[in-house]
């Protein structure tokens, strides 16, 4: 870790007890059955702690969208070309992609950020792009490393000071996405460095593969770990290996979520990932981050596992861009509605729930 990386966080500090034992305490006087809302009343206490108050306020949102292109796309391990990267980042900023659509309905602002497209992009007006390009995308890691180590901390960096911005401009809550053809497949090598288990056990077919295409994809993988692996000493190395600017990027806003204590929500698999390398880089920074949803691909909920995370949804969601975050939204502004508003026992003069044990 360089020392600009290490000065950002050592920044990083615990969670703030009192406020969560506070949010706890009004959870248990809420005039409702005790606990009947799951992991959503464990997501607002973690809130509390993260953001040092148990006011949990997340009327500002926003969608951080990391769009960059992948080198390993020139091995045949995608449907499509690496072009569709730019054209859909341009939709997105148009406001013309699922993951708009969705944020408009929930209320979430979007970012498109340019952290690595390989050309570059003309922006709507609609959700103007933000431009912080590392490079034109990323080297193919079958012939050598995805990129310098230098250029992916500039990346992580690059997320931590997205945060930053946001924190700056009174965002509450911000939730993670990516656009970039090839991505599931730096994913699934970033995946089995860190957790050290087989590609066969992570890798998916993204976006539609067929048997050909997926066999393909396993041998680019299986082959960039064994060649890696044994090199890499730590996982800004392994980002630099076989990763993309996307994933250093998300990983950097992971970090920046502990950094400037704004809760973070993991989208699927590609973001989980990144989330894993932040905690990696930063054990601990998991507790700034919230889970919305269980990606279909297989390594969807091992990751999470990893990280303790217990998710909102499970719709067997694999679309990517922020999709499952964005989903989840809806369901964290309910619970915070409950939260603050609904009457407490005393208030309606009824005896309160009182824990019998069991489950």
């Amino acid at each position: 870790m360089n020392e600009e990386l290490r000065a950002y966080v050592s920044q990083i500090r615990p969670l703030n007890a009192s406020s969560m034992e506070t949010a706890r305490k009004r959870w248990s006087q809420v005039a409702k059955p005790l606990n009947s809302l799951g992991v959503l009343e464990d997501d607002i206490v973690k809130m509390a702690g993260i953001r040092e108050t148990s006011n949990v306020d997340i009327d500002k949102r926003a969608l951080v969208i990391l769009c960059a292109d992948n080198g390993i796309v020139e091995e045949g391990v995608t449907q499509t070309g690496r072009e569709v990267t730019a054209l859909v980042a341009e939709n997105m900023t148009r406001g013309d992609s699922s993951v708009c659509i969705m944020a408009d309905r929930a209320g979430v602002d979007v970012f498109p950020v340019d952290i690595g497209v390989a050309r570059d992009l003309v922006s709507g007006s609609c959700h103007p792009l933000i431009c912080r390009k590392t490079a034109y995308g990323t080297k193919n890691f079958r012939k050598e490393p995805a990129m310098k180590r230098e250029e992916a901390v500039k990346s992580i960096e690059t997320g931590i000071k997205l945060v930053k911005e946001l924190a700056e401009t009174g965002y509450h809550l911000i939730a993670t996405g990516e656009m970039g053809i090839g991505n599931t497949t730096t994913s699934s090598a970033v995946a089995s460095l860190l957790l050290k288990k087989p590609p066969e056990v992570l890798t998916g077919r993204g976006a539609g593969l067929n048997d050909q295409g997926l066999k393909k994809k396993l041998e680019v993988i299986k082959e960039a770990v064994e060649t890696y692996g044994p090199v890499c000493r730590d996982t800004v190395d392994i980002l630099a290996c076989v990763g993309g600017f996307d994933l250093a990027g998300l990983t950097g806003v992971f970090l920046g979520g502990a950094i400037y204590r704004i809760p973070v929500l993991v989208d699927g698999f590609i973001s989980a990932a990144a989330a894993l390398a932040a905690d990696r880089i930063y054990p601990g920074c998991r507790n700034y981050m919230l889970a919305s949803h269980v990606s279909a691909e297989p390594a969807g909920r091992l990751l999470l596992d990893e990280l303790g995370l217990v998710p909102l949804i499970q719709a067997g969601m694999c679309l990517g861009e922020g999709t499952g975050a964005v989903a989840a939204i809806p369901l964290l502004d309910m619970a915070a509605g409950v939260y603050i508003k609904m009457s407490s026992f005393e208030d309606i003069h009824i005896e309160a729930y009182k824990p019998m044990g069991g489950k």
